[in-house]
């Protein structure tokens, strides 16, 4: 693995979320279960976020979130994520440039870019001035539609020749995720592995966090 910091957790939440009480109550338990570096809101409505509901879900997680120092990141739109005062926001590949994200946002809010199986968009989203950027889906999943396959060298490549954090994303557990931490992801994006866990959140938390801690070590 890379001398990088060790590897954290980045959580996404299911796509819909109807009862915003009771998923306070399964985020708390995630963070009960380890470290967590931040939480996107990525709720849709069809293809598109579904504004009400990710402003009643952060309205409903933020405190929570703030007093665990986690971050929050609302998907695809700038203009919600500043209204909400969210920590950043996450633009996909055919969403909002970065830069008018970054000026609808302002400098202090972090900007994350998609960039699928791209050395090359990632490259153009770090010069656009992106804070950091996400590769995949490195796994099936059944969380995102229309992903495409990203290929493991592609995080030694980009950490070989680059400081700007990056994100992998897709189908990721704790049992396949070790190659992607080995291979310099600084962060592990999460939703199905962590909240449908037959054990509970805190439970896949945990195991995420041991498997970071063993590379951490050099196991």
């Amino acid at each position: 693995m890379t001398d990088r910091a060790r590897c954290r957790l980045y959580l996404i939440t299911p796509p819909r979320i109807e009862q915003p009480a009771a998923f306070v109550d399964q985020f708390r338990a995630a963070l009960d279960g380890g470290d967590v570096a931040a939480l996107q809101l990525r709720l849709k409505a069809g293809e598109t976020i579904d504004e009400d509901a990710t402003k009643r879900v952060a309205n409903a997680v933020m405190a929570l979130a703030q007093s665990r120092d986690v971050a929050i990141f609302i998907n695809d739109s700038p203009m919600l994520a500043a209204s909400l005062g969210a920590d950043g926001v996450h633009v996909g590949w055919d969403d909002t440039p970065i830069s008018e994200a970054r000026r609808i946002v302002g400098p202090d809010v972090i900007v994350g870019a998609t960039a699928k199986n791209s050395y090359h968009v990632a490259m153009e989203a770090g010069e656009a001035g992106a804070d950091y950027v996400a590769f995949g889906a490195y796994f099936p999943t059944r969380t995102k539609a229309g992903t495409v396959v990203a290929e493991t060298s592609l995080l030694s490549d980009w950490q070989a020749m680059t400081e700007l954090p990056c994100v992998a994303i897709g189908g990721i557990t704790p049992e396949n995720g070790g190659a992607l931490v080995e291979a310099g992801a600084d962060f592990l994006a999460v939703s199905g592995a962590v909240w449908s866990h037959p054990e509970g959140p805190g439970a896949a938390v945990t195991a995420f966090n041991t498997l970071f801690d063993r590379f951490a070590r050099g196991d």
